[in-house]
């Protein structure tokens, strides 16, 4: 599967949508993340509650599906980096995606710091959550939540999409995000407001004033917290 070209599932039927980070407009403070600081063992599992606008839901990550995405995701919650993002692209009966920060500069920041790629070892099965991705090794930040088995994306463009973790309670709440707005379309400056889903590159650059004004029934992560770990007694800190 393509995907847009700042790690996005971005999807119109199995077209891609380009989306780009642009010059930050919501710049505040540099919120660049204290690399040393994130250097911890990440548990072999871990359980983790997001709270949202329609209410909760827990998804179990598990090292051993996908070790460096999982790493990755372990350390975005402990920055608290989902909070308060939007499920921007909510596609009935396939998936519903989320990532972008309301911060320009941390969209820019986060964008280099792409990952490499994990072999597909669980498969795309309802309530799996996965990083998008456009192309080998460009994961970042961008997750999204299988709607149902989308077993087509395990092989996907030759790489396929490794799922990291699952949602083990609260998938009604996952299947009740707002999905009225449909997909994108590639942003060429003329996106329609409520007749189709918001356009990734200005998210990127306007963050959720732009969403709330054109978007409003949008949902959001309210708070993304990690509420139970699993820890192998010989697993080492990485050098």
């Amino acid at each position: 599967m393509h995907v847009s070209r700042r790690a996005s599932l971005a999807v119109l039927g199995l077209s891609v949508i380009a989306a780009a980070c642009h010059v930050s407009v919501n710049a505040g403070p540099d919120p660049s993340p204290n690399w040393a600081e994130l250097r911890v063992t990440t548990p072999d599992s871990f359980l983790v509650r997001f709270e949202t606008t329609r209410g909760a839901f827990d998804v179990m990550a598990r090292s051993n599906w996908a070790p460096v995405g999982a790493d990755r995701f372990y350390s975005l919650l402990r920055l608290h980096y989902y909070d308060d993002v939007s499920f921007f692209r909510v596609v009935k009966g396939f998936v519903a995606q989320f990532g972008i920060s309301n911060d320009s500069v941390t969209n820019v920041g986060w964008d280099v710091r792409r990952i490499a790629d994990d072999s597909v070892r669980h498969s795309n099965t309802r309530g799996t959550i996965a990083f998008a991705r456009d192309g080998p090794e460009t994961r970042t930040v961008q997750l999204y939540i299988n709607l149902r088995d989308n077993a087509r994306l395990d092989k996907y463009g030759g790489i396929g999409f490794a799922p990291i973790a699952e949602v083990v309670s609260g998938m009604d709440v996952v299947d009740s995000l707002y999905s009225g707005y449909g997909e994108a379309r590639p942003d060429t400056g003329k996106a329609r407001p409520g007749r189709e889903g918001p356009p990734q590159d200005s998210i990127q650059r306007w963050g959720n004033a732009y969403l709330h004004r054109g978007w409003p029934k949008l949902d959001y992560v309210r708070t993304a917290r990690v509420i139970r770990e699993w820890h192998s007694p010989a697993k080492k800190l990485p050098e």
